[in-house]
């Protein structure tokens, strides 16, 4: 049987066809269009061809200590994004394009980021690699059985900090001989700002009493901040490497240490699953701080931890206040050398 339609419906039925039409061609382009500026955002070559050095960044400290000593004299690409745990970081095929097309690779080494490492290793280019951490003489941790590895972080003390950013700015005038004293200048600032804040979480930590200067953590990643600012790391629920899957004793020898050293706190850390230091916490009868610590990662853009300053002034902050010391504001002064 033969469908007759009226002329009113017949618009009808066209407008309904190009709506369809309209939003098959949406649901296509639209994904296109996305995933061509996700593209441009990861690869360094997307910039504009201006003559700039392409250099690649692994964890976001280094990337945020690099962007403050170049400036706008490269074109940097961060692989691992704020709240990325380099532990556990699986490389993706962009991660290869990106680092195949740098000029100059800055890791942290010390097998922080073991995949990106491996991957580094085994991508081609022309790039030249510098172990920004690797500048700093390691702590040696025990694993057990005997294995002793270097522990790799090392940004937790401030001077070493200083010393990582020496590093980055010598990596660059080498690469752009032309703007060292950008390089120079940029750094020297940076420098002086890291000075500052090195006395300030001294005099930060010194509020809290001495018997509560003891810090119990998801994973092992503030020995440095510890041996810096005169804290004790009394206790972690895994070890350097958050790979690591602890135990039901490991669980429970954690919770009879905190209940025998009387923290009043214990902390999370933004890139680990807080679930169960927050169970630790509730065994051992004491409180989950109301802050994660920023451990293997700045914060995402607008948090208190978006760069590497911002995230030492919050963890100082954090740890201050719930060991029961009385935390103020970082407020660096400009210096004469540095205006």
């Amino acid at each position: 049987m033969k469908l007759i339609l009226r002329k009113e419906d017949k618009a009808k039925v066209n407008g309904i066809q190009k709506t369809i039409v309209s939003r098959l061609c949406w649901g296509i382009l639209l994904p296109l269009a996305l995933l061509s500026c996700t593209q441009l955002n990861t690869n360094p070559n997307s910039a504009k061809g201006d003559g700039k050095p392409q250099v690649v960044a692994t964890s976001t400290i280094i990337a945020d200590l690099t962007e403050k000593v170049a400036g706008d004299e490269i074109h940097l690409a961060g692989v691992l994004k704020p709240g990325a745990d380099p532990h556990v970081y699986e490389p993706v095929p962009a991660d290869s394009r990106v680092l195949e097309t740098a000029d100059l690779i800055l890791y942290n080494g010390y097998n922080l980021e073991p995949g990106l490492i491996k991957l580094m290793n085994a991508a081609g280019g022309k790039a030249s690699k510098l172990a920004v951490g690797e500048v700093v003489k390691p702590l040696q941790l025990d694993k057990g059985k005997g294995q002793v590895v270097p522990d790799p972080h090392v940004w937790g003390n401030g001077e070493n900090a200083i010393a990582m950013v020496g590093a980055i700015r010598d990596s660059l005038i080498k690469l752009s001989p032309a703007d060292r004293e950008k390089f120079t200048q940029n750094a020297a600032k940076l420098t002086d700002e890291l000075q500052q804040l090195n006395i300030w979480i001294n005099q930060q930590i010194k509020t809290i009493p001495p018997d509560k200067r003891k810090l119990v953590t998801t994973h092992d990643a503030f020995q440095y901040y510890g041996q810096a600012y005169g804290m004790q790391i009394a206790g972690t629920l895994i070890g350097i490497s958050t790979e690591e899957q602890p135990s039901a004793q490991t669980v429970q020898r954690l919770v009879e240490s905190i209940k025998k050293i009387g923290v009043p706190a214990i902390f999370a850390e933004t890139t680990i699953n807080p679930a169960l230091i927050k169970t630790v916490a509730q065994e051992a009868g004491v409180t989950l701080a109301p802050h994660q610590l920023y451990s293997d990662s700045i914060g995402a853009k607008g948090s208190d931890g978006d760069t590497y300053i911002k995230m030492m002034e919050a963890n100082t902050r954090s740890i201050v206040e719930a060991l029961g010391g009385k935390s103020t504001p970082f407020q660096p002064k400009k210096s004469n050398k540095t205006q």
